[in-house]
């Protein structure tokens, strides 16, 4: 099947793997690492979210396939054709890559530059004299009682290590025999320890393992130590929920959530040569692991450490951060009046962090101690650990107003966290939900109800992210207030759906998943290509996390057969191949990382002039079309619309983070010459008034 042939385009080489791809993207996280023209302690947190979103990969995507591989299921992926065991083949290969460009990153350009600045993260055979003689001290006062010797023999099996630890595997020699033991690095202890520093300007460091290791013959006494071996295990984490047969689904997560610290191990990461061959193939055997899944580092093992270090550091050196930026206002709400009043006249719209969050915890705060808000109805998917939404959505249930709040207790990794607001909110007297069967509700949508002399009044938030004051400084978002009555009404439904055993509304403004949501993207998408047949302008903007719905894919590849121009904007996972010939030539696609998580999820249809504009909680996923509750949303205000279509088009024009996927899937930086001035639009939507 030829690429020129328009019947052939769903054919696998038109598609890019959905792993492959999320590896591509962690790639790109590392490229942030090693450029230098980002500050040297934030190259260390890109460093350290590189290594975090391997470890989740693997906990869910890898644990995934290999369930699958156990299983005996080897039908291929719709998309590329690739079988599960395929795709853990690729991801290990891949992965070894990535692995080998993270350590020489390390070792070879971001503890220079950190010597450079005088900060020293020293090996144990770098130490002065006096250093030793401080860290022995340290060692007996400090680190010894923490530490858990674990031997191993027929009394005494190899012990079940939790996910994700650090550990020293330790050979010894008693009596002639050689004998085993485990040593756990003790997560409750700082990684990396402080020393008195050498010289004036200089600090100096290192890594707690290593300190461990120089000393730990002084746990076995009498015994020998003959080898130490740093080692790491990775575990399947992904949480298996039966919820047709829950009688109560957030005591069903807990149980699971004990589980998910001991599940099979998915990976091994040890130190190259640092470990005898006897004892990977011991390791792996107990853990019943294979070759491809033993990862060697020659830095230090799990850089996710780096996150406290860049932190630590910082204090005292805030030139090797980025520089502190101001969240604005928006414009209409500079004045003295009341947020109520403003939303009767029009709608107010943000784009985060830009502009700021503050808004939106001061709109809550007010309507829990406003007298005539009657009723407050939110959906919370994740929050922060000290939330003033949670805060104020307590006090309006304290001051007798009606709270409906649906916590997505199905959040990965936010699991525990979801559970524990759920029942604090509960003993506040709040009506807490936790969604529909088998879905997760991942909307982010805000309903207050509020009585305004003989007339009710509704007030609508929308957004593209999260309630979580904490992230919408650090994720690019949109929401928008609204005080439309057909935004109200929509909002009321979808609330009373979630909530009872009322069937889909027919809703005024809102699309929904996972009854609708891709039904609207596809005829909005046929609407471009019957006005490219008759006017021959055509086009579509479309920005989000990740594409992997193969319908949308399609539709795309048919629209830019018909002359359609589709400009892409997906920060991570595209399963979608763009630029081939009589498939997907019409259509661009670019990923953007910089200072801040790309996040919002806006969707631009030219409809011959007119314009269309809609944001969404929903990417062009799978998931999300299926699996998840989502809403769909237009944009009205001309003003409103302008401001998102200029975003989109800065966005499109950025030469200095942007990244071009290629016909083959790579991604590369946008090609510039010494004329063209940089345009960094993150840089330019923190300056923009």
């Amino acid at each position: 099947m030829g690429y020129g042939n328009k019947h052939s385009v769903d054919h696998p080489e038109h598609f890019n793997n959905r792993e492959l791809s999320w590896l591509g993207f962690n790639k790109r996280v590392l490229q942030e690492a090693i450029d230098e023209r980002n500050p040297l302690l934030e190259r260390l947190k890109f460093l350290a979210i590189f290594s975090s979103n391997l470890d989740e990969f693997f906990m869910v995507r890898v644990a995934g396939l290999k369930d699958q591989v156990k299983a005996g299921y080897d039908k291929p992926e719709e998309t590329t054709a690739m079988t599960p065991k395929e795709q853990l083949m690729e991801i290990s290969r891949y992965t070894h890559h990535l692995i080998t460009l993270q350590d020489s990153l390390f070792t070879d350009s971001l503890k220079p530059h950190l010597h450079d600045a005088g900060i020293e993260l020293l090996e144990m055979d770098e130490i002065t004299h006096d250093h030793y003689n401080y860290l022995s001290n340290h060692f007996d006062e400090f680190i010894k009682p923490v530490l858990t010797p674990l031997a191993i023999d027929a009394y005494r099996p190899f012990p079940m290590l939790m996910n994700k630890s650090l550990n020293l595997a330790v050979t010894l020699e008693s009596d002639g025999k050689k004998i085993t033991a485990i040593v756990q690095v003790p997560a409750v202890l700082d990684r990396y320890i402080s020393l008195p520093p050498v010289h004036h300007q200089d600090r100096c460091y290192v890594l707690l393992e290593d300190v461990i290791t120089t000393f730990i013959h002084r746990l076995f006494n009498g015994n020998v130590v003959s080898t130490i071996s740093p080692f790491r295990i990775t575990r399947n984490a992904d949480l298996t929920i039966h919820e047709e047969g829950a009688q109560d689904l957030l005591v069903e997560i807990e149980k699971e959530l004990k589980k998910r610290k001991w599940g099979a191990a998915v990976r091994l990461e040890i130190k190259k040569g640092a470990i005898p061959e006897d004892d990977i193939d011991y390791l792996s055997n107990v853990m019943n692991l294979e070759k491809d899944d033993i990862f060697e580092v020659t830095g230090p093992i799990d850089y996710t450490f780096l996150t406290e270090f860049a932190k630590t550091l910082s204090e005292d050196r805030p030139d090797l951060v980025y520089k502190p930026t101001t969240s604005r206002l928006p414009l209409v709400l500079r004045g003295e009046e009341n947020i109520f009043d403003t939303l009767q006249k029009r709608d107010i719209f943000f784009h985060h962090p830009y502009d700021s969050f503050q808004p939106i915890i001061d709109l809550m705060i007010a309507a829990a101690k406003d007298p005539n808000v009657l009723a407050i109805k939110q959906t919370l998917y994740r929050v922060s650990g000290d939330s003033p939404i949670i805060q104020a959505l307590e006090e309006a249930a304290h001051n007798g107003k009606q709270v409906t709040v649906l916590v997505e207790i199905k959040a990965r990794f936010d699991e525990e966290n979801n559970i524990q607001w759920a029942k604090k909110l509960e003993k506040a007297g709040v009506h807490v939900i936790y969604g529909i069967t088998g879905l997760k509700t991942h909307s982010k949508i805000t309903l207050i109800v509020r009585q305004h002399h003989d007339e009710i009044q509704r007030f609508v938030h929308l957004g593209t992210g999260n309630y979580n004051d904490k992230t919408a400084k650090l994720y690019t978002d949109m929401g928008l207030l609204t005080a439309k009555r057909t935004f109200g009404e929509d909002a009321t439904n979808f609330f009373n759906h979630l909530s009872g055993y009322s069937e889909k509304p027919d809703w005024h403004e809102f699309s929904t998943a996972p009854f609708e949501i891709r039904d609207t993207f596809l005829q909005l998408i046929q609407q471009e290509i019957e006005h490219q047949k008759v006017h021959g302008n055509g086009h579509i903007i479309a920005k989000m996390n990740s594409l992997t719905d193969k319908p949308i894919m399609l539709k795309l590849y048919e629209a830019s057969n018909a002359g359609v121009r589709i400009d892409l904007i997906v920060r991570g996972i595209c399963c979608l191949k763009p630029g081939i010939p009589g498939v997907s030539e019409n259509i661009t696609v670019r990923s953007i990382l910089d200072r801040f998580l790309e996040h919002s999820r806006i969707y631009w249809f030219h409809q011959n002039g007119k314009e269309a504009t809609f944001l969404s909680s929903a990417d062009w996923m799978t998931r999300n079309m299926e699996k998840r509750i989502e809403v769909l949303f237009p944009v009205y205000d001309k003003g409103i619309k302008e401001r998102i279509k200029k975003i989109l088009l800065i966005t499109l024009a950025d030469n200095v983070k942007a990244r071009i996927q290629q016909s083959d899937g790579n991604y590369e930086y946008v090609n510039v010459t010494k004329e063209d001035s940089p345009i960094q639009s993150q840089l330019i939507f923190t300056k923009d008034s």
